[in-house]
């Protein structure tokens, strides 16, 4: 059996979705799935819509950041992520022991997920950056916390200037 220590350090493979490999899946299913996005996700917008009516100005998902946040302020050096909370895992432990269909490809799935966030998470702060992460459910059901846990760390930021990254 294997050491907790060795597993953090392997990257975990997600299986092809397949028919061969046993997975399986509806027409309507596979017509629902479609429709799910990755980027400019409702929570994602009510987020940016209360930021930019705060007066701040930021921008989304650029590909010179790793990771691709949803947002980045780069004045702060701030980086925000919006979390689907079934895709990146929220109280795992719960959910994936409601899972029914296709099992071990959701539970590789979402552990990986889990996993590259940690690791964006570090390379981002080992940059110099400050990552802050709102779950899906926080920014449906407390925007203004979340706005103002966004708000105070720029006000503080304004007191105390922000390192540069060490590169």
């Amino acid at each position: 059996m294997r050491s907790e220590s060795e597993d953090k350090g392997k990257i975990i493979k997600v299986p092809r979705f397949m028919k061969e490999l046993g997975f399986s899946t509806s027409p309507s299913r596979s017509k629902v799935m479609s429709k799910i996005r990755g980027v400019n996700t409702k929570p994602e917008l009510r987020l940016r819509k209360a930021l930019w009516a705060h007066g701040l100005r930021f921008r989304i998902h650029p590909k010179y950041v790793p990771g691709l946040p949803d947002i980045y302020i780069a004045k702060y050096r701030l980086v925000i992520f919006v979390d689907g909370d079934f895709w990146h895992g929220y109280q795992w432990d719960l959910t994936k022991v409601r899972l029914k269909t296709n099992i071990n490809f959701w539970i590789a799935k979402i552990e990986r997920n889990i996993q590259r966030d940690a690791y964006i998470n570090s390379v981002l702060t080992g940059r110099g950056y400050t990552v802050m992460r709102f779950w899906e459910h926080d920014i449906k059901s407390a925007l203004d916390k979340c706005v103002n846990q966004v708000l105070l760390y720029i006000e503080a930021a304004k007191i105390a200037p922000i390192p540069e990254a060490n590169r």
